[in-house]
């Protein structure tokens, strides 16, 4: 008997096929002890699989590139952690075998991670499946992972690590569904990357048996468990439908009336030009520069290696608009030369701007690189602060701009709910606004993005969320100036429409959610997407808001 279930769909499309469930986490290893003449062995053999793992993660992220790539990468640096290896050692000599070793001491430090702030407990999931690697090399048992199959099915899994969402065969994996993540998390982004249907924070997921037939539909976050054929033909022609509307849309954004909405994409380096390019993007609106400084955590790159990486993506979009971010390290992105290593809550503390301007050197020659990599180039180039808190960071951000002799409009985003609120403020000092809708529902809700028991707090239509958004579109508005959106939001093409009947001025996405929301816009006109901003500013709930807003745009 068909029954209908409802998550949060996160990757556009229709999915319809067979259960499979991942592979299962590797066991506790028993808690035996060793001899004392064991011990350099044990370590020996815990430093070889660990030494395997973090080999093993960057070769998959080598063959997935782009914003797998760096994710991938930023794992293999968790398994070779010297203050990790430093525990497994220690519990080694006290008796520990390897397996038994690295079991504990990840398991100490996942508590850690998991009281230590929103970003960093948010990294738990991807703690817990190093682990599990190592531990299965050591046991010398398959690795967890996605099942083998010769048919394709829809995965069905607790949570998935990037490892594995980074290398899924789309001709095999139909679509997915989590019980955890939320619609921010690694795998939900790697999903749309990969334009995979997903579902993610399901309660219940892990209890649909093996074998069952289901329907998934990753834009509104219904499973369809035993659908009717009735039920199947339907969303198959929905599918269709939508198919259809994107082969027929090109060209800039706008809506029906001829409201032009730039459609960029968010990019993580060079690698993920071709695809923002082959989707038609009008340019970059979030550059994320993260992928040079993690590749190294002791020290910053050189003013050369910066300059090249940033050209090439800066030639990609002649006459195009590339909106750069400055470096965004702490919390999540520690690294060593730049952030504190002893914060109690490195969230809210020292991140973004404010590490920079601890740094003055490392935003000099970030900013400087910038400014010879747009040399001679006709791109418009734009450079936003990350974690602008007031009028004063604003000012200091603009400041070290002019002083680095950078030509390019200074901006600031807007992640904090002070930035929203005071927005005119900050307007004085900088050009542009850019929303990151991540952060700032996350701090405005106080609900970490990687934890799906708060993932309807994260929810992007959330009306509170929703407030911010129009009072910093507001405040751009009476200043003459930009407001875009950079973050996951702008990828929802329903949600693209009420951003832009708030009165944002862009959107920024994954150039696979590009083609959905320049056909979807096309649809309506300006004042229908301001009357649906207005219904779901006046919901109580994400949901409501959602139906609200769906309701006036179908003329129900």
């Amino acid at each position: 008997m068909e029954t209908t279930l409802r998550g949060v769909g996160v990757s556009h499309g229709v999915a319809i096929g067979e259960v499979r469930h991942m592979g299962t986490a590797v066991l506790e290893p028993p808690a035996k002890q060793i001899a004392a003449d064991e011990a350099e062995r044990e370590q020996g053999r815990a430093r070889q699989a660990v030494k395997a793992v973090a080999a093993d993660l960057i070769a998959r992220g080598q063959l997935a590139g782009g914003e797998a790539q760096h994710v991938l990468e930023a794992q293999a640096m968790i398994a070779e952690d010297p203050e990790l290896m430093a525990d497994v050692d220690r519990r080694i000599v006290v008796g520990s075998t390897a397996e038994r070793g690295v079991y504990d001491a990840f398991a100490a430090y996942r508590e850690l991670l998991a009281g230590a702030g929103e970003y960093m407990a948010g990294r738990v999931a991807d703690l817990d499946d190093v682990r599990n690697r190592i531990v299965a090399r050591l046991l010398g048992v398959p690795m967890p992972g996605v099942p083998d199959s010769d048919e394709p099915y829809v995965l069905i899994a607790r949570d998935l690590a990037p490892a594995d969402t980074a290398l899924l065969d789309p001709a095999l994996v139909l679509g997915f569904v989590t019980e955890e993540g939320g619609p921010t998390s690694h795998s939900a982004i790697l999903a749309r990357a990969l334009g995979v249907p997903a579902v993610v924070a399901l309660p219940g997921a892990g209890e649909l048996a093996e074998g069952t037939v289901v329907a998934v539909d990753g834009s509104t976050g219904e499973i369809f468990v035993d659908p009717s054929e009735e039920k199947r033909a339907e969303l198959q022609a929905a599918a269709a439908e939508r198919k259809a509307a994107l082969a027929a849309s090109s060209g800039p954004g706008a809506t029906s009336d001829g409201h032009k909405v730039p459609l960029l994409a968010n990019v993580g380096g060079p690698a993920d030009v071709p695809a923002a390019v082959e989707a038609g993007a009008e340019g970059v609106g979030l550059f994320r520069t993260e992928f040079l400084f993690l590749d190294d955590s002791r020290k910053a790159p050189s003013e050369e290696k910066q300059v090249e990486a940033y050209r090439k993506v800066l030639e990609a979009f002649p006459e195009g608009r590339v909106v750069v971010r400055v470096l965004d390290a702490g919390a999540d992105k520690p690294l060593d030369f730049l952030t504190p290593a002893d914060e109690p809550n490195p969230a809210l503390g020292v991140r973004g701007l404010r590490s920079l301007l601890d740094h003055p050197e490392v935003l000099r020659t970030q900013l400087t690189a910038l400014a010879k990599a747009a040399e001679g180039l006709p791109v418009y180039l734009e450079v936003m602060a990350p974690m602008v808190a007031d009028r004063a960071d604003a000012k200091a951000f603009a400041d070290a701009c002019r002083a680095a002799g950078l030509v390019a409009k200074f901006g600031a985003m807007v992640e904090i709910p002070s930035a929203a609120l005071r927005a005119r403020s900050i307007l004085q000092e900088v050009e542009f606004l850019s929303l990151g809708t991540n952060d700032l529902a996350q701090y405005a809700f106080a609900a970490d993005r990687q934890v799906g028991a708060v993932s309807r707090l994260q929810d992007p239509w959330q009306p509170a969320l929703l407030d911010l958004i129009s009072m910093a579109a507001e405040a751009a508005r009476a200043e003459g100036k930009s407001c875009g959106v950079c973050g996951e939001a702008a990828s929802d093409p329903l949600l693209a429409c009420v951003l832009t009947g708030l009165g944002v001025t862009s959107l920024s996405m994954g150039a696979a959610s590009i083609p959905y929301v320049r056909a979807t816009l096309a649809k309506y006109t300006l004042a229908q997407c301001e009357r649906a901003a207005a219904a779901a500013r006046a919901a109580d709930s994400a949901e409501e808001a959602r139906i609200a807003a769906q309701a006036v745009l179908s003329g129900e």
